[in-house]
């Protein structure tokens, strides 16, 4: 069976500004207040909460405080947690494309560097986890993207073929999945670094969602 296998954070849902406030809240502990912004500062988000934290203390002139991080990487799962779908809205036409793609037959999954039980609350919480057949977190494995085996095993779990996958990412990280996967990439250019996805050369790049299911079947054929 063939797989489509998505990302989550920038690629089926906006997630920015539930991680930004978490992080914020770990400046606020630390007796600094607010040092991020949601609305400049979303790409970074994206890229997790330790690239969050290094973005705040860099600012502070403390980039290269590893300890600090270490520190409070913990209390930002913990805020987050509390508040994971305060801001965090699904990207238009995810789902309906998510759905025809069931339709034709693809098995759907989900492959993430966001921690398993984080990721299955906030798809339970957006009323979506149901919709994929597997879905599997950055602490699932032993290993995470950009390892092509987080990909296949993703596919393995939802019923499909390793081989016959395709990745819809928004990060270099997820270029690379794919690459070493050997695999079709496409990667969104609607999220907060969506200008940047055309440099990491993807099979495809997505604008509208309505347009996924037939850039799936010209890049790995019908289901």
């Amino acid at each position: 069976m063939k797989t489509v296998v998505f990302d989550l954070d920038g690629t089926l849902a906006d997630t920015s500004g539930d991680l930004i406030a978490a992080a914020n809240a770990c400046f606020r502990a630390m007796g600094e207040g607010d040092v991020l912004d949601a609305r400049t500062d979303a790409g970074t988000a994206l890229k997790g909460g330790r690239a969050m934290l290094r973005l705040g203390l860099d600012r502070l002139g403390r980039g290269d405080d590893e300890a600090t991080i270490d520190k409070y990487y913990p209390l930002l799962l913990e805020a987050y947690a509390r508040e994971i779908d305060t801001h965090t809205v699904l990207y238009p036409g995810a789902m309906a494309a998510v759905e025809a793609l069931k339709a034709a037959g693809y098995r759907v999954a989900v492959c993430t560097n966001k921690p398993e039980a984080l990721a299955h609350t906030l798809l339970s919480r957006l009323g979506v986890r149901e919709a994929f057949g597997a879905m599997v977190g950055a602490d699932t494995l032993a290993i995470r993207k950009p390892d092509p085996e987080h990909l296949f095993e993703t596919a393995r779990r939802a019923g499909g073929d390793p081989a016959m996958c395709l990745l819809v990412g928004d990060t270099d990280t997820d270029r690379k999945t794919a690459t070493a996967a050997g695999v079709p990439c496409v990667l969104v250019s609607f999220g907060p670094s969506g200008a940047d996805m055309a440099a990491l050369m993807p099979d495809a790049l997505l604008d509208d969602y309505a347009d996924l299911p037939e850039i799936v079947t010209r890049l790995i054929g019908a289901a």
